[in-house]
């Protein structure tokens, strides 16, 4: 954001129609903006501090914007669209499809209660103790994302991202990591069937991951120092991985080459349908 003095509005209400319409180095403190539209549509430097949003679309083709301490009711939906350079702290989003085709955005300790739909076609994206739940569809085709310490409910998620790093998360999804490329998670907790199906370079360091037919379809498959729960059957099918687990894994199914080091395997599958050049390496020796 500009450096440079901004028009202070305090302890206002606004509604209707563009309210505040292709303003500029404009400061809002203690501001309700009831139902409407596009309060702050086209606006350019913009801080809201301790702001109740409530009317639909007021953050729409905005350049330059923080939020702190604001609340997003669920009648704000569809929020943040089209929009660059935004910071968001301790803030809570009740509204889905949020945060839409929007570049270079950072949120710190945000709760995003129903994320459905939300964070798709944004890029260059940092999250910072961020919780989403009821998060369907989170995070579509986006890209150059940067996680740590964060928690999700909700299935579909990150499904064709590219260039993502994720630290200290607990991610709760069926289908996650679909058709996805470059993604790397550390020290995380992945829960939820078929995890990363059709991946290409997915790489997953101490990680425990949970949910059946997980990994299968991959392309550049590693994994470092991770385990595995009882429900991660039938592993790796067609895929090409080179994995340590250090942990039981309850069944491997026809992966198609590359290694697999396991502290033990309780089935190993490998049939006719096993994929060229069924030449993966599956050993018991950590």
């Amino acid at each position: 954001m500009e450096s440079m003095d901004m028009k202070l509005v305090k302890d206002k209400e606004f509604g209707g129609e563009r309210p505040l319409f292709a303003t500029h180095n404009l400061r809002l403190e203690n501001v309700t903006i009831h139902a409407g539209e596009s309060a702050l549509k086209c606006c350019r430097n913009i801080e809201a501090v301790g702001c109740t949003f409530e009317g639909k679309y007021p953050f729409w083709h905005v350049d330059g914007f923080r939020v702190e301490n604001c609340l997003f009711t669920p009648g704000a939906r569809a929020a943040l669209w089209y929009s660059r350079g935004l910071e968001m702290t301790d803030t809570v989003v009740e509204a889905p499809k949020m945060f839409r085709e929007m570049q270079n955005l950072s949120l710190t300790r945000v709760r995003i209660p129903d994320a459905q739909e939300t964070l798709w076609h944004c890029c260059v994206v940092k999250l910072r103790e961020v919780e989403v739940d009821h998060a369907d569809y989170l995070f579509m085709h986006s890209a150059d994302i940067d996680i740590e310490n964060y928690r999700q409910q909700g299935n579909y998620s990150f499904q064709y991202c590219r260039d993502v790093e994720i630290r200290n998360a607990k991610i709760d999804s069926k289908d996650a990591f679909w058709n996805t490329e470059n993604v790397t998670v550390y020290d995380s907790e992945l829960t939820g069937e078929y995890l990363g199906w059709h991946s290409k370079n997915l790489r997953l360091v101490r990680c425990h991951i949970s949910g059946t037919q997980p990994l299968c379809y991959c392309e550049g498959l590693v994994m470092e120092n991770c385990t595995m729960g009882g429900d991660a059957d039938l592993a790796f099918e067609d895929s090409d991985v080179t994995a340590t687990v250090l942990s039981n894994i309850v069944s491997v199914k026809n992966p198609r080459t590359g290694s697999i080091k396991a502290l033990a395997i309780g089935e190993t599958i490998i049939d006719a349908n096993v994929l060229q050049p069924a030449d993966c390496n599956i050993t018991t020796e950590i």
